[in-house]
């Protein structure tokens, strides 16, 4: 009788310690975005994970929790995951001087002044997010007004894109860059003999070079606080598209110090060091970090005219951009890359630089494939080249904020017939019945609302234009949410692990003050993220 008792009183107590758990999220609105993009009520998490999802009473009545969580009816989604963007360079911008809508050359240089003022320390000052399309005349200025104020600080000012820049005299000298100085993918300009210090692409290589390098402190501090923002915007796992070794060994000290929290999938540079750190020992993973892919950049942007066409640019006749490398570079890494488990990642803008980077990819790639190779940007696609990313399951990366962005001035580059295939969002995602979506921060906001805007309403947040940005190309709301959660992850080989709330999978999950699947266009922007978790913990 007695061994009868002590059998039931066991299985009792293993009953009740399996129905234990650590949390449970009730009176939610979920969205799993699983395959049927199921909502439920509530669900349980344990060890930092999700063990189980289902109604408020299912959850309630077979699970005990250490904390229960009451999100009375509030939304929640799995955390959103930046496909395309530069932690690491967004880390650092925050402790640069911001240049970002400023409406004249002379406004930008005013803030530079002011910045040094604050930084009297500095031996050298770096800023981004000038755009000259605002300017009047839209032209590239001189960096004659740079060199009086500055004459003998080095500057260095990133273009929004990061793919031009604008040196003063003294950064140039540091350099060695003389008037007449050629450079393979990129440019120098000079003018009458005279250095302009308006560098394109590969151009501002050398006054990069130079720049201090900086401290682990600091490091440690820009890191830290681009992770307390991507936090406070409801991010959770950031795509950071192109490091070196030592970034990826500095970043992976901190995690593992627990000194920095946030799930980075990394592309590492497209530079012989980091091959050789790592084609041979292959892909790294850890917890919260995932080292599988290089970042490949094939021309440049179509802000600087760097985005490399199939004909010229419409305003700039007899000029139709360039690549950065020979196109030999990308087949013979291709061919590499193609026998080893990393993924080819490479930055193509414009038309051309897409139809030579899908030539090569199909070259290589066999139909059916699950390499998951992919195009970063996907921006401009002449349409006879669309098949080519379907045809080998190519992957198309794309930011919709670049497309509002660039609406202002892009049909003026390309010409309304080029139009059709910018953008093309709602084509590119038929092409492999899924599309990443990222933001590119810092080049554009690190919102990621901003980007369900762009996708779905095809407006920036101005509200322009009215009517929509090519309307034919805008996603649904449900797409646009699986491009930031699920669709992501899987452009990282990450979709067992995170991208959804279903059980077995991270807890990473966020709670809003709006449905998105709901909020009115008006108040998109106006959403909040009133809690994210990371593995089943609070971290905003």
């Amino acid at each position: 009788m007695n061994k009868i008792l002590l059998i039931f009183l066991a299985a009792a107590i293993t009953a009740c310690s399996s129905n234990r758990v650590d949390t449970i999220v009730h009176h939610a609105v979920i969205y799993t975005v699983d395959s049927a993009f199921t909502v439920v009520e509530a669900m349980a998490i344990k060890d930092g994970k999700i063990v189980a999802t289902g109604t408020n009473d299912a959850i309630t009545s077979k699970y005990q929790a250490d904390s229960m969580v009451d999100a009375k009816g509030a939304a929640l989604y799995p955390g959103l995951i930046d496909a395309h963007a530069h932690f690491v360079g967004y880390g650092a911008s925050l402790f640069q001087v911001e240049l970002y809508n400023t409406k004249t050359w002379e406004e930008t240089v005013d803030l530079i002044v002011a910045f040094a003022q604050k930084h009297p320390e500095l031996k050298f000052i770096k800023g981004r997010g000038w755009d000259q399309n605002k300017w009047p005349g839209k032209k590239y200025p001189t960096n004659e007004l740079l060199n009086q104020r500055f004459p003998n600080i080095p500057v260095l000012i990133e273009r929004v894109d990061g793919h031009a820049s604008i040196a003063n005299a003294a950064a140039l000298a540091l350099a060695g860059i003389k008037p007449g100085d050629k450079v393979v993918g990129g440019e120098i300009e000079t003018k009458n003999g005279v250095l302009t210090g308006v560098l394109i692409d590969n151009g501002d290589a050398a006054v990069n070079a130079k720049m201090p390098t900086p401290t682990k402190e600091e490091l440690t501090t820009w890191l830290q606080t681009a992770e307390k923002n991507c936090f406070a915007q409801g991010l959770t796992t950031i795509t950071d598209c192109g490091l070196n070794y030592q970034d990826v060994d500095f970043i992976d000290g901190l995690h593992k110090n627990n000194q920095l929290n946030m799930r980075l999938y990394v592309m590492l540079s497209d530079k012989d060091a980091n091959y050789e750190a790592y084609l041979k020992k292959g892909p790294y993973k850890t917890d919260k970090l995932f080292v599988n892919g290089f970042k490949v950049y094939a021309d440049g942007a179509l802000g600087s005219r760097g985005a490399c066409l199939l004909k010229h640019y419409s305003d700039q006749p007899g000029w139709g951009g360039f690549l950065l490398r020979n196109k030999s570079h990308y087949d013979s890494l291709a061919q590499v890359l193609s026998k080893t488990n990393f993924q080819m990642c490479t930055h193509a803008i414009g038309d051309s630089a897409n139809r030579e980077i899908l030539n090569i990819y199909n070259k290589y790639l066999q139909p059916g494939n699950d390499k998951r190779w992919r195009i970063e940007h996907a921006q401009i696609v002449a349409p006879e080249d669309f098949n080519l990313f379907g045809k080998v399951n190519v992957v198309p990366s794309v930011q919709p904020t670049h497309g509002t962005s660039d609406m202002y001035w892009a049909e003026a580059r390309l010409g309304k017939e080029r139009m059709k295939g910018a953008y093309a969002f709602k084509d590119l995602l038929k092409q492999n019945g899924w599309l990443p979506l990222g933001t590119d921060f810092p080049v554009e906001d690190i919102s990621p609302f901003k980007t369900f805007l762009a996708a779905v309403v095809r407006k920036d947040a101005a509200g322009y234009p009215a009517e929509g940005f090519q309307m034919e190309n805008a996603l649904t709301r449900e797409e646009t949410i699986r491009g930031m959660t699920i669709w992501a992850a899987k452009a990282g080989f990450l979709e067992k692990e995170v991208g959804s709330l279903e059980v077995g999978k991270k807890a990473d999950f966020i709670m809003l003050d709006k449905d998105l699947m709901k909020v009115a266009e008006t108040d998109i922007l106006k959403t909040q993220v009133t809690a994210t978790y990371l593995g089943g913990k609070r971290v905003y």
